[in-house]
């Protein structure tokens, strides 16, 4: 895939996938705005992508206000002298169940990862529109917005923001080429290393390790760069056609999420009372009522674990529904590898 010539934006590209996709891009040759939080991981972020062949200046700014949003779009036209796409990657968590969570909790992670996306998105949507000759903007989702997670109100609610404004923007977008979509993202990131089942996963994968086929497809778990591909193909030519999805990417699975459908209708002359959906509902919905909440994929322990506990005599670990408040929810796999 050849990008030579592209000027894109990556917010927080100082590590994890952020970084992964900067690297790639420059690798096809395209000249990437590298921000970060702080001076040094710009920086070694911007001397990959430079050893890879491509462009790189960096962006030391936290996203979520305006004029942050409208310097990194300056900043990219002064250094490249064009923009043609916005990677809206940057965001937190502060993971807490409902009743822990305080108002600071909720509102830094809106602020960063819906706030932040909003601000972004709309100052590189303005600029395209106003160069004339279209462009991308690719979001970053998580499953936790596709589905919600156990403690992750606030980035579960961000991340399915993100999705209804990927879907939002590609209707409005349309007529100037603009495309617009989520990546819903799973990799082994430094929040992984939080989630019991995975963190031998990334600690093996630290020593040099592959992580195992099985947990490759069905725990579409692997190192960033395994999603850095999808950012390549949503900037490229060769993906105009693709706007308004939410595209799921991880080890050696990609997968494309549904929009929400209406599964199942009832009808009653003169509408609805309680007593009559208490009658009804049952027979009319009862087969069609929707899983909640995150779950932690089918793949097997690591052998280390294994070995661990049987050299301890002690019995399997609980389900998650018999864990205390989770140090890390099951999937903040993706809520880490969006982290600035």
């Amino acid at each position: 895939m050849d990008l030579t010539g592209t000027s894109v934006i990556v917010t927080g590209a100082g590590r994890g996938l952020g970084r992964a996709y900067a690297v790639a891009l420059g690798t096809a040759g395209a000249s990437v705005l590298v921000n970060a939080r702080n001076d040094d991981a710009a920086a070694l972020v911007v001397e990959e992508v430079r050893r890879a062949g491509g462009r790189a200046e960096p962006a030391v700014l936290d996203v979520g206000s305006a004029e942050a949003a409208d310097r990194l779009v300056a900043r990219a036209v002064d250094a490249f002298g064009r923009l043609d796409a916005m990677v809206c990657n940057a965001g937190i968590v502060r993971d807490r169940v409902l009743w822990k969570m305080s108002d600071d909790d909720f509102d830094e992670v809106v602020r960063t990862n819906l706030r932040g996306t909003f601000t972004c998105g709309r100052a590189a949507a303005t600029f395209l529109r106003q160069q004339g000759d279209g462009g991308t903007i690719v979001l970053a989702g998580s499953p936790s917005g596709q589905r919600g997670n156990f403690g992750q109100s606030n980035y579960a609610a961000t991340k399915a923001g993100v999705a209804a404004m990927a879907r939002t923007w590609a209707a409005e977008l349309a007529r100037a080429d603009i495309t617009v979509n989520a990546v819903v993202p799973t990799a082994a990131t430094r929040m992984a290393s939080g989630i019991p089942l995975f963190a031998p996963y990334v600690e093996a994968m630290e020593r040099g390790e592959p992580i195992p086929p099985v947990v490759r497809r069905a725990g579409a778990f692997g190192p960033p760069e395994d999603a850095a591909g999808l950012v390549v193909y949503l900037v490229s030519p060769a993906a105009r056609h693709v706007t308004g999805q939410c595209i799921g990417v991880g080890g050696d699975k990609v997968s494309l999420w549904s929009a929400p459908l209406e599964l199942a209708a009832a009808y009653h002359d003169g509408g609805w009372q309680a007593d009559d959906l208490a009658e009804a509902f049952q027979a009319a919905f009862g087969a069609n009522l929707q899983p909640y909440g995150g779950q932690l994929p089918d793949i097997p322990e690591h052998p280390s674990v294994v070995a661990a506990r049987a050299a301890a005599g002690s019995q399997a670990p609980a389900g998650p529904a018999e864990m205390p408040d989770p140090p890390v929810p099951a999937h903040a796999v993706a809520a880490g590898a969006t982290t600035a």
